[in-house]
């Protein structure tokens, strides 16, 4: 059979690839969205960020998310090193553009958008895997795909927006994906009833278990469960001398004492979950007739929830680029060149925190925050996602809490670590 023809042809039905083909459809181009599963499907990153909040009144569904969503007020770290834990509220932030955001069921949410797609006129499809796309010069690209019965499936697309996450299709086909060798971790996680949340005001709150070689997420779902994961580095992983996965995480959870006090009533839903956190990049986003974004382009380690934020800003923006692509080629080029750039410099400031989550230095600061020079609230941008963009204010603040980190550093400030356990976590007025 020939190959059927579209505007723009989305390989992945995640938040991204639904984000983009809702974008290109609502301004009249013919589109294609292909997910290799049936929605809803499960998938892991439950905790979204203020800075999604702008996304969802941009497409329309702000009050759908809040329908499936728990009111998410802020973060929260804890360390039993430190014996101390600290809150986050983003409202205690006056410059940020919202002020909380949503834990959610992925499974729930990511079928939100995908519907949502479908409503401006994508035309959806399900169970079928995209197995190659060829870039012949002078040619439309040709996309192959694998139906739901097995059959094969053809189209000629004026462009292709890889949304594969963690796929990776066209960066591992063009051999474009480097490894990051600085960030390579791996994650245990499961859904449990009998975790408490925190009282009050903070009940939604996401909290991070800063522990040895790694760290703890629990983040209080819709309707009363838990998600909690483990991430670790190497090594935590290479020491298990044999222990089986649920073996290594619930040794894990005993020798933390804030972790053990919340699981001790714990009882897992279905069963735990691995996967491997290596942070990688393709050498370039974009090609003649194709666009990578999310994951598909680049994945950070899951520690600050941004991963659903960036590949949303990335449906829009680049969503934006490629309809000026298929008016002016010329314009269009220049605007996606621009779009890389900026997810290159957003996700750098995540990922020069990522880098050192495990050093004494940033986890004293994340336990002890001070505002002098506005350091806590440029903690609190991205926190919060707002790296998209930085006002020069915000910048300002960004760079001090960098650069205190760096004196800290330089100068070799010691940062004790107490060993005894935690009794007590306590909210600190002063992050309210």
């Amino acid at each position: 059979m020939a190959a059927a023809s579209c505007d723009v042809l989305v390989v992945g039905g995640g938040p991204g690839g639904s984000t983009v083909a809702a974008v290109l459809a609502e301004r009249g181009r013919e589109v294609v969205l292909l997910e290799k599963a049936q929605h809803p499907r499960f998938h892991i990153g439950e905790s979204l960020l203020p800075a999604n909040i702008p996304l969802f009144e941009k497409l329309g569904i702000a009050e759908d998310v809040r329908k499936i969503g728990e009111w998410k007020p802020g973060a929260e770290f804890v360390s039993d090193a430190y014996d101390k834990s600290n809150v986050f509220f983003f409202a205690s932030a006056s410059h940020l553009v919202a002020k909380h955001s949503y834990q959610v069921r992925r499974a729930t949410f990511d079928h939100l958008l995908f519907e949502h797609a479908r409503r401006r006129g994508a035309k959806t499809v399900e169970n079928t895997r995209v197995t190659g796309i060829d870039f012949a010069a002078g040619e439309r690209p040709l996309v192959t795909a694998v139906g739901p019965g097995g059959e094969t499936l053809t189209w000629r697309p004026r462009f292709v927006v890889d949304a594969s996450g963690r796929d990776t299709l066209l960066a591992s086909q063009l051999g474009l994906k480097t490894a990051n060798k600085r960030n390579n971790s791996a994650a245990i996680f499961g859904h449990f009833e009998g975790v408490p949340r925190r009282p009050g005001e903070a009940a939604g709150i996401i909290s991070l278990h800063l522990v040895e070689d790694g760290w703890f997420w629990m983040i209080p779902l819709p309707d009363g469960p838990m998600s909690v994961g483990l991430v670790g580095n190497p090594s935590l992983f290479k020491n298990r001398r044999g222990a089986s996965i649920a073996d290594l995480f619930w040794s894990t959870v005993r020798s933390s004492q804030s972790v053990r006090e919340r699981m001790a009533e714990a009882r897992l839903i279905g069963e735990l979950t691995t996967t491997s956190n290596y942070s990688y990049t393709a050498r370039t986003a974009l090609g003649p007739h194709h666009l990578m974004i999310g994951d598909a382009y680049r994945f950070i380690d899951p520690i600050f929830s941004s991963g659903v934020m960036i590949a949303m800003t990335s449906g829009i923006r680049g969503g934006e680029a490629i309809d000026l692509f298929l008016r002016d080629e010329r314009a269009g080029r220049r605007a996606l060149r621009r779009f890389q750039r900026q997810v290159a410099r957003a996700t750098a400031h995540l990922a020069w925190l990522m880098y050192r989550i495990n050093d004494p230095v940033i986890r004293f600061l994340f336990l002890h925050p001070n505002n002098r020079f506005g350091l806590r609230d440029g903690l609190l941008s991205l926190l919060a996602g707002e790296i998209f963009d930085l006002s020069r204010a915000t910048q300002a603040r960004v760079l001090a809490f960098r650069g205190l980190y760096y004196v800290m550093r330089a100068f070799g400030r010691r940062v004790t670590e107490p060993t005894a356990g935690m009794r007590k976590l306590e909210v600190s007025a002063k992050t309210r």
